[in-house]
């Protein structure tokens, strides 16, 4: 979107367009790893404080990074190769801001059943293992944040939550808006729309999101929604 911007062209090669469609499969997939890690993280906070530090170890931590990295690229480099074995006619236009792996299918020329079918069902393996995930910790968190009988506990258990919980409701809120628009309408500029508000929202609250857990960010963001008017 930048480069349209700064160049005033919004023409893409076919090889910069498959590039783009594997970062995009590939980044998605990492904040959708990383997210059920984070709740796994959440969970074992809440429910074994006491071996916290034992189960959530340093070698733990790095093996859910490399696994997040290696699954996500293989995910985006799998429907980047399989994009390969199609057919497409020349000076194609996406109705899209970026190449979208979705509307780039829609476009070839040749058979594309097997695409849609691998498309649809390693997204869903992917998409709908960490989301069971996510939530099957948090059912467990709920159990043990209600059988607390300090409220103080309770408070700073769902503090500890609320950032991630957040997060998660935006990622995959916007994942299923986004999902839905394009099936329930055939409007290119509705699904775009949709599409940057996926895109582009998420990661630019998630800084915000992540900050408020910090003390000093909360004093300064509370001093500058009261401030005084200055006359």
């Amino acid at each position: 979107m930048l480069m349209n911007i700064q160049r005033h062209s919004k023409a893409i090669s076919y090889a910069g367009c498959l590039t783009q469609v594997c970062f995009v499969l590939v980044f998605a997939g990492v904040e959708n790893s990383l997210l059920a890690a984070m709740a796994y993280d959440r969970y074992v906070a809440i429910c074994h404080p006491l071996r916290y530090s034992v189960i959530m170890n340093p070698r733990l931590c790095v093996l859910l990074i490399v696994l997040s990295l290696t699954i996500s690229v293989v995910y985006g480099l799998l429907h980047s190769l399989m994009v390969l074995r199609l057919s497409f006619c020349t000076n194609l236009e996406i109705p899209h801001f970026f190449c979208e792996l979705d509307q780039v299918i829609k476009l070839a020329c040749s058979d594309t059943l097997i695409n849609n079918i691998l498309f649809y069902l390693v997204s869903g393996i992917l998409g709908g293992v960490p989301l069971l995930g996510i939530i099957y910790s948090y059912i467990k968190i709920a159990s043990s944040i209600l059988k607390m009988s300090s409220a103080g506990g309770k408070h700073k258990a769902f503090s500890t939550c609320g950032s991630h919980l957040s997060v998660v409701s935006l990622f995959y809120g916007m994942g299923f808006g986004v999902y839905i628009s394009s099936v329930v309408t055939d409007s290119f500029t509705n699904t775009a729309a949709a599409s940057v508000m996926y895109t582009v929202v998420p990661p630019m609250l998630n800084p915000f999101i992540y900050s408020l857990r910090n003390r000093d960010m909360k004093e300064a963001l509370r001093k500058l929604i009261i401030k005084p008017p200055f006359w």
